[in-house]
């Protein structure tokens, strides 16, 4: 007989109302001190996961944060819901996740003890998407996501570098996927350097998409440095296109970062904390839009060498070996104060189960369609998808509703 949680949702648009983001992070897992395959070990989160979850599809599966969980391919990888983008969206986001992480850890901490093993979750990648349209009213005039793309190429690399890689970061990705954007980094131990890199991400991904155009043109037309001979590389996992360290005359993670090595095409010799810095300057209308005051606070620090940059230390930090444990979120750092995002909290609430009556009908949510809608069952058991802009508005009514 079929499990009736993994029964086939009906289907819903994918297309969200609102520009939205959402971020990723893939560990690795250790048992023991040997490195080892989570399907492996677990086949399914709810090896070790306890309690109720909403499936997903596959190895996927809601979380009480109203993230997601899942194997992929030899890691445990952990998203986000989407979250709007608007002032604070990337310290939501990032929040989200470390509250993921969080859980993660902790019904792992859990199975060690039933079972007398040891695991750990090691940091590996880190993926900030971007929802991708173009302004409305205007003719593309040649602008695709895939020429978006490759533009960004230029010009993320870095201030995404300063934020958000180490000494053994192998290079920056840019991914344009259906109906977004995708950047691959690796993971960032440190919080709100996550924050500080996802907030410069979302705003230079969302300006940029304004231009007339995305040709390499606009580049030196709008001041942006671009170092002489660099040419991306095709990305090594789905298409796109990735700032690696071989793409360079040297490799920028293992640099000085304050030393002027850097030939670039119309400013001289720079330093990559320079070029960085003055990417920043560039799109700081952009950033500011849309940053929390300590993470605009925080981009500002690293970027005039005021706070530390992990490039700025020897090695990479023993904390990315122990994710949950030797680095955590801080539940009374400026972001936890942030209230949750529209998006978040219809997820959240779909999620938890929580009724909803609607239109006179009491409607159960049993699982999502994506990221995009909820899928509910009313008391005649008929299924019904409603996407999560139509729920936004009956928001106060499903918070005071019983669990």
């Amino acid at each position: 007989m079929a499990d009736p949680k993994k029964l086939a949702k009906p289907s819903a648009p994918e297309q969200l109302r609102l520009a939205a983001m959402g971020l990723e992070a893939e560990c690795s897992l250790m048992l023991d001190g040997e490195p080892t395959r989570p399907e492996d070990l677990f086949g399914s989160p709810r090896d070790f996961i306890r309690g109720e979850l909403m499936h997903r599809q596959g190895t996927s599966y809601h979380l009480p944060t109203g993230g997601a969980v899942y194997f992929d391919t030899g890691v445990i990888e952990v998203a986000t819901p989407v979250v709007e983008i608007e002032r604070g969206c990337a310290a939501r986001a990032g929040r989200s996740l470390w509250e993921a992480l969080q859980f993660v850890r902790g019904e792992l901490d859990a199975w060690d003890a039933r079972n007398c093993r040891e695991t750990r979750l090691v940091g590996f990648s880190a993926h900030y998407n971007v929802s991708f349209e173009l302004p409305p009213d205007e003719p593309a005039n040649g602008r695709s996501i895939e020429k978006l793309a490759r533009l960004l190429t230029f010009i993320l690399p870095a201030p995404v570098m300063l934020l958000a890689t180490n000494r053994q970061s192998t290079g920056v990705g840019v991914r344009p996927r259906p109906g977004r954007i995708e950047i691959t980094s690796d993971f960032t131990p440190e919080p709100a350097l996550m924050i500080a890199a996802a907030t410069v991400i979302v705003a230079v991904v969302r300006e940029v998409m304004t231009w007339p155009s995305y040709e390499p043109g606009e580049l030196a037309r709008r001041g942006i440095p671009v170092i002489s001979g660099f040419q991306p590389m095709p990305h090594t996992s789905r298409k796109g296109w990735l700032a690696r360290f071989s793409c360079y005359p040297e490799n920028p993670s293992t640099c000085d970062i304050d030393r002027d090595q850097w030939q670039t095409e119309h400013d001289g010799e720079l330093s990559l904390r320079a070029m960085a810095g003055q990417t920043v300057r560039h799109f700081w209308r952009a950033i500011h839009r849309i940053a929390d005051p300590s993470s605009s606070r925080l981009i500002r620090a690293v970027m005039r060498g005021r706070s530390a940059s992990l490039l700025d230390l020897d090695a990479r930090p023993p904390a990315y070996e122990h994710v949950g444990s030797l680095c955590a979120w801080d539940g009374r750092a400026p972001p936890a104060q942030l209230a949750r995002s529209r998006y978040e909290r219809v997820v959240m609430h779909a999620v938890s189960g929580r009724q909803l009556r609607m239109n006179g009908a009491c409607l159960r949510p049993v699982g999502m369609s994506g990221w995009s809608a909820v899928v509910f069952e009313g008391e005649d058991q008929h299924r019904e998808v409603i996407a999560i802009d139509d729920l936004i508005p009956h928001l106060d009514d499903w918070e005071l509703s019983p669990a």
